[in-house]
């Protein structure tokens, strides 16, 4: 499978070389921080961002940045003081900090291009799984990759497609670290036969890939945590919305997210 898009394949080494610094640390005995909102943050969090900043500066020097550990310490590109940014990347350098503390495989580095509040292009490396998924929303297509996180990529993987709603039910696919009473009420609205659970961005792979079907988020979430999953998503045929079926948008105030559903495909 192959993708013309140097810009894509750029935001996939990049999350790949933060992928490997995030690896290093991972074999260390690191020490644990708490943020400012008793999030955890370690120095593998601070690594990839740093690596990302710097490609990213060099690969679309005039795009603004939003990212977790930089916005945590209080600096967001200044034409968000000013509206809104019509074209952004949306970076979260270490998706599912709990699991990586835990010592789970369900990490990921998450990079993703907005344009007019809609992701266009994402990236999702989960790199202790050596697994990637990208997807070009338009044009239409989304893969997976079997990578290393050393930067290494022969090519851009196999294509990969969300499913449509399957006869004998649903799987539905929620958070390991943050599923709630709510989200199961919200869940028996549906003809749900089989539930899964993981962490991190990998949630919108698995209905991306057609392993599941549904995935409700009844919580907070901030933007860069589903920026990359929902391109990969949107380029795979699926579709993340308000739980009204409300349009879900990117450059909203403080970059939080409110309630959403993500689903595969709807029509055949």
């Amino acid at each position: 499978m192959t993708d013309a898009s140097p810009l894509l394949q750029s935001l996939i080494y990049t999350a790949q070389r933060a992928g490997g610094a995030i690896m290093a640390v991972y074999a260390t005995d690191f020490a644990v921080r708490d943020k400012a909102d008793a999030s955890p943050v370690t120095v593998a969090d601070e690594a990839a961002e740093k690596i990302i900043l710097a490609d990213l500066a060099a690969i679309a020097p005039d795009v603004p940045v939003v990212a977790e550990e930089s916005v945590a310490a209080g600096r967001v590109p200044v034409i968000f003081e000013s509206g809104r940014a019509d074209r952004f990347f949306l970076v979260d350098p270490l998706d599912g900090t709990k699991e990586f503390v835990s010592r789970r495989d369900e990490f990921t580095v998450n990079v993703a291009l907005i344009e007019g509040g809609q992701p266009v292009m994402g990236v999702v490396f989960a790199p202790a799984r050596r697994e990637l998924y990208w997807g070009h929303v338009r044009a239409g297509k989304a893969g997976h990759i079997d990578a290393d996180p050393d930067g290494t990529m022969t090519s851009m993987g196999t294509a990969i497609s969300a499913r449509l709603p399957p006869a004998g039910g649903l799987t539905a696919v929620a958070s390991r670290s943050h599923r709630s009473p709510e989200t199961d009420v919200f869940l028996g609205k549906y003809p749900v036969s089989e539930f899964r659970s993981i962490g991190s961005s990998l949630k919108f792979c698995l209905v991306a890939t057609g392993e599941a079907d549904i995935y409700p988020r009844l919580g907070t979430t901030m933007e860069w945590d589903t920026a990359a999953g929902h391109a990969v998503l949107l380029a795979a045929g699926g579709s993340v919305t308000g739980l009204a079926g409300e349009p879900f948008t990117y450059g909203k105030p403080g970059f939080r997210n409110g309630h959403f559903l993500a689903r595969g495909r709807q029509e055949r």
